[in-house]
Order: C-alpha cells, then structure tokens, then sequence
C-alpha cells in the first residue's frame, strides 16, 4: 500500500490530475450543490423490461423488478456470465480509477485523492471472484455427496459515503460472483459517485452479454427507501456496511443481513517492538484516506519503558507530534457530545470527519506543513479521542504501565465490536494474550492496519468487513447458500467392480 504525496497518485502528474478535479468540480457543482446526475433515473419500457436503465431507478420497486429480471437473465448465462460481467466492473475502476477517484472526492470532500484512486484500482485487481466457487465432494461407499454455493437473488446494500464507489464495485464483484444481482441504497452524500460508477459498469456489462441493471441502485437515496429496500419481497439478503445507526437497523430486519458495523481499532506497542517499524506502520494505516477505513489505527497504547522512544520514532517517520495544549485544544474542536440522557456519547465533528492533517494542525493551534500525513500526540485514557472512532488523521497515545495494561485499555477502547486490533511486538505471548481478549476479526502483528485485507500482508480484500454477524472480510461464499446434492450407492469409480449393482 503506498502512502505517497497526499495528493497525487503514482500513476499520474499532478496537473493531470488537477485537471481531472476541475473539470469534475465544474460538472458537479460548488460545495454540493444540485447538478445534473450521471443517468436520468429509469423506468420500464413499453415491453415491460428495464433493459437500457444502466441500474439507476427513481425507486426501489422499480429498482428491484429489473435486478430480479437481470438475476433470471444472469442464471441462464451460467457462470461464464458471471466472469464477463465482472471482468467489466474490474477494468472499469482500473482503467477510470483517476476520473472516478476524483469525481468521488469531489462530491464528498473527505479523505485523500490519491486514496480514493488506489482503492479503485487495488480492488480492481485484489478482490475475490468466480474462483472462489469452488465445490465440495464427499464420496464413499455409499455414493457421492456434492456441496454447492447457490445465489440468494436480489441482493439489498447499503453503502457507506466514506468509501461509497469502492464498496459498491467490490459488493457487486463478490455477490455477481455468487450468482446474484444487486440494488443499493448508496448513502445520500456519495449518491452522484455511485450512479456514475453504475451506470458505467452496467452499459459496459450489457454492450457484452445483453444484460443490464445486475447492480442497480435508488437515484435519490433516503432513510425511507432504505426501510422499503429492507422490507421488499424481492429481496432476499441484505448487506449494510456502515455505523451503528444502519447497522442496528439491518440486524432488527426480519430478512437475513450480513452487517458490516463500526470498529475502533487499538494498537498496542510493548518494549519488544521495533519501535521505527511501528511508527512507519502507523502512519502508514491510520493515515490513509486520512483515517476513513474502519480497519485504521484510531488510538495506540504503549508501555512506559519505551514511550518517549515511539514518540520520537514517529516524528522519524514524518508525524507532526502535538503538544499538550495543542491536543486539548483539537479535542475541544474535533469531538462533540451527541445524544440524550444515557444515549450521550462522543462523536467527531462532521467538518473535520476525513479532512486533511494540515486542517488538523491548524485547528490545533500547530503549524502544519506540506505533505504532512498524520498529527498525533499524548493523552490519557479518559481523552475522548480514544474511545471515538474519529475518522480523522490524528491519533492519541497513551502511557501504559506494562503490557498487560496496554492490552487492557486496548480492550476497553474497541468496545466489543470485534473489529480489528494491532499489536507491535516481538513477544509471541504477549500476541496470543491480546488476541485472545480481543477476540477481533482482524488481528494484525508488526505492520499496518491494511495488512489485514491482503494489502502489504497475504490474504484477499474486501471493503465490507462483517463484523456483528460474524461472515468476517466478505467473499463470493459469503452470498451463496449451501446446497447439497447426493446420489447413493453409485458413481464412486474406486472399489471392486463386481460390487455394482447390474
């Protein structure tokens, strides 16, 4: 994963993409005003198909007959349909990753460019398909026994404005890979991107194979279509990625939901570390697209005996160190209190939710400079950073007595989401104690946060990562349903053949 400039990605000057941005500013509109959308939303034709919609509906009826109509059309493809629609979705966020990208950090104006591009591209190439559809055969002396992964149908998601065209194409490759079709409900903030990205993926998939509206989505995305999208009948599955707020909702639905739900994830640094290692390591997650991920680093505990030598290890490594004036006076400015009576709690600022570090430095009373990736500082446990999943590029440190004191307050400040922890040491037990309280799905050792999805560590990506309902980094299997088919007595090929019956 590269953590190059904050702005400009490897693969292409900065006044090509300065260029990109203007012209997507001008197409969009200044801070989010009306504009013309990507595709006029559809209905059907006089011959009662959807067919040249390119998924954008005005509702979610309408959204979901044409992903029931494309889901019928998509069986009887089989599943090299399933590799030529997907081949599209892949080519389509690498090859227009730059346009895309910057139209998507246009519209919401949080994160880093060069991020919202990468992220395109990296799934492009990393997240899992129709390979995964792998069978399972059981055979003995009395027959065989075939396990197969069928598709659900029409699959509803909700998807978050943090990473809203990310999550859609990597939804769309791992459920089309499953055999199903898809209606979103994109999150209102991030809704131009994800019909953009749709209709894209769609005209591309339907110019090939002659089906259209396999991902399909809700024009004007609200609460209330969300709860119609939930309770349709034609809908079969639901997938939210999201906070708590969206998440509670999908697990009250009386339909089965795959929910990715918030996180906040600890880093523990023991006096085992490789105190450089860890400083470039969490820089390198909790700074990329300025802290958005819910996998990212949002609070690191470290014993005593080494703290001073981390904090100089990340300004090392290019983090801009707070003192403690400066990092009350963020706090006072970065986290607010929400909600009534027992419900109140902390939650970050919208205006600074994924802004630049520099943004940070300034509101702190600091001097920011060029480039600059992450600002952090001390704090106590009590700080109300800590326990926040701020989504912002600055993360509290805390002093620790030892270890097992780390550990603990890690514990306390991940809240029991069971979504992701770090820990950087060279102390196996001390991995095993913290990975066993945790009890997170991702559990990552002696690098970045990223690690956990394939990205500078081995594994496949995922950008819905279903933490309450427990599937963990979703893939194609994740929206199939098990059947099985047996067949007895015959069909083994080993054995005696004097033992077939005639």
């Amino acid at each position: 994963m590269t953590t190059a400039s904050p702005n400009v990605p490897s693969s292409a000057s900065a006044p090509d993409i300065a260029a990109i941005v203007r012209q997507v500013i001008e197409q969009l509109g200044v801070a989010g005003a009306a504009t013309t959308r990507p595709a006029a939303a559809a209905s059907p034709s006089a011959t009662g198909s959807f067919a040249g919609a390119n998924g954008v509906f005005g509702s979610v009826d309408e959204a979901v007959r044409a992903a029931t109509e494309a889901f019928e059309q998509l069986e009887r493809l089989g599943v090299e349909g399933r590799k030529k629609a997907i081949a599209h979705v892949r080519r389509i966020a690498i090859d227009d990753a730059e346009e895309l990208g910057a139209m998507e950090f246009a519209e919401t104006r949080i994160g880093r460019l060069n991020h919202k591009i990468e992220k395109l591209k990296v799934l492009g190439e990393k997240v899992p398909g129709v390979e995964f559809m792998q069978s399972e055969v059981f055979s003995g002396d009395h027959g065989l026994a075939v396990i197969e992964h069928a598709p659900f149908g029409v699959i509803g998601a909700i998807t978050p404005v943090t990473h809203s065209l990310p999550t859609i194409a990597c939804n769309a490759i791992n459920m089309i890979a499953g055999g199903n079709t898809v209606v979103v409900n994109p999150h209102p903030s991030g809704r131009r991107i994800a019909a953009e990205g749709v209709r894209r993926f769609n005209a591309a998939i339907h110019r090939d194979i002659g089906i259209d509206n396999l991902v399909s989505l809700v024009a004007e995305p609200s609460l209330e279509s969300a709860g119609q999208l939930f309770n349709h009948r034609g809908v079969k599955l639901i997938c939210v990625t999201g906070g708590p707020a969206v998440a509670k909702a999908a697990l009250q639905s009386s339909k089965r939901a795959i929910v990715a739900g918030p996180g906040n994830p600890p880093v523990v640094v023991d006096e085992t570390a490789d105190l450089d290692n860890a400083a470039r390591s969490i820089i390198a997650g909790a700074a990329y697209d300025n802290n958005l991920l819910c996998i990212g680093e949002k609070q690191v505990f470290v014993v005593a005996s080494v703290f001073d030598r981390m904090m100089a290890a990340m300004e090392r490594a290019g983090a801009l160190r707070l003192s403690p004036q400066q990092v009350d006076a963020l706090t006072k400015r970065a986290i607010v209190m929400a909600g009534e009576g027992a419900h109140r709690h902390w939650v970050p600022c919208k205006d600074l939710l994924g802004q630049d570090a520099s943004l940070l430095a300034k509101a702190a009373g600091a001097a920011g400079r060029d480039g600059l990736e992450l600002v952090f500082g001390e704090t106590d446990n009590d700080n109300p950073f800590v326990p926040t999943e701020q989504m912002m590029p600055f993360v509290p440190f805390v002093r620790c007595r030892d270890v097992d004191d780390a550990i603990r307050l890690a514990h306390e400040s991940e809240h029991g989401f069971r979504h992701t922890a770090i820990i950087h040491s060279n102390d196996v037990r001390a991995m095993t104690r913290m990975g066993r309280l945790l009890d997170t799905t991702l559990f990552v050792k002696n690098g970045p946060s990223v690690a956990g999805l394939g990205l500078g560590g081995e594994g496949y990506l995922s950008f819905s990562i279903a933490t309450p309902t427990g599937e963990g980094v979703t893939t194609p299997l994740t929206f199939t349903r098990q059947r099985r088919c047996t067949l007895v007595d015959d069909l083994r090929i080993l054995g005696s053949a004097s033992a077939v019956r005639s």
